[in-house]
């Protein structure tokens, strides 16, 4: 008897396990789904909502799109965010990293405390104002820099654990064979820590990438002044209203799914790193 109520436990547990995953799936897909679908449709269409598939395939958005804002010039700005978000946070968390999972130092302790309570803290825009104005004081406002040094802090946390966690599985006999043959710290860093953990770095570049491809907010603040500093998250946004200020939904969703496809090469050519990342970070943690 205990049996098949077993077997009818497990089958219901399967059940609810496949409802959670599709309808999450569902959730996830369906708006990008409405979206790229929505750049074939005409303004109508768009706003009349209903159908999901396009009555009549416009494929003109796309020119549209591509003529009324300069796609070239704010993926390039993209680009430049990215890559530079991307080299900081690699900078220093693999240097803190190394030095939290190494070093010896006077309040070790309390920095690893800080730094994982800083993962489950999100101020977002609540500093946003200060920031902003300490930004203008320094007279770095008019630039991307500032958007650049709060994707990073706002990510380093994360970042220096990921990292440290990793170093931990590394031999400390490496380390300790390095010093015998006069290997000082730095070098034992660049030299033998760095090579040994691509894969963690694989993974902390491509979602710093990532992050700063799809900031917002902080991009539209610093660079409201100077539009040809906009990057393709905020350009995009500049093709919602066209001749007479009249809402044209239809070639925004143009340029959103045009705004897509950089990412897509990006992970493209970095997914088996990625994949390895975070699949040896599991097995080594």
């Amino acid at each position: 008897m205990k049996e098949p109520l077993k077997n009818l436990l497990h089958i219901l547990l399967d059940a609810i396990k496949y409802i959670f995953i599709i309808s999450f799936c569902i959730i996830i897909i369906y708006p990008l789904l409405y979206a790229v679908l929505g750049s074939f449709k005409s303004n109508y269409d768009v706003m009349l909502g209903g159908r999901l598939l396009p009555e009549q395939w416009m494929f003109y958005n796309y020119v549209e799109a591509w003529q009324q804002f300069d796609f070239l010039l704010y993926t390039r700005n993209s680009i430049l965010l990215g890559a530079g978000v991307a080299l900081i946070s690699l900078f220093v968390s693999s240097m803190a990293g190394y030095c939290i999972s190494r070093r010896e130092f006077w309040g070790r302790k309390l920095l690893k405390k800080t730094i994982l309570a800083t993962m489950f803290i999100s101020i977002g825009t609540v500093t946003l104002r200060p920031i902003y104005l300490l930004m203008v004081k320094v007279k770095l406002h008019n630039s991307l820099w500032p958007v650049v040094l709060i994707i990073v802090s706002a990510n380093m946390g994360t970042y220096i654990f990921l990292i440290s966690r990793f170093i931990n599985t590394v031999p400390r006999e490496l380390d300790e064979a390095a010093t015998i043959d006069g290997a000082k710290p730095f070098r034992i860093y660049y030299q033998i820590i760095i090579p040994l953990i691509r894969p963690i770095l694989g993974v902390v570049g491509l979602f710093s990438f990532r992050a700063a491809w799809n900031d917002y907010i902080n991009a539209n603040v610093f660079t409201m002044s100077k539009p040809y500093l906009r990057p393709l998250t905020v350009g995009v946004v500049s093709l919602r209203y066209g001749v007479m200020a009249a809402a044209q939904w239809h070639i925004m969703l143009a340029g959103a799914s045009m705004s897509i496809i950089p990412m897509l090469i990006v992970y493209a050519f970095t997914n088996k790193t990625f994949i390895a990342g975070l699949s040896e970070g599991a097995v080594k943690g």
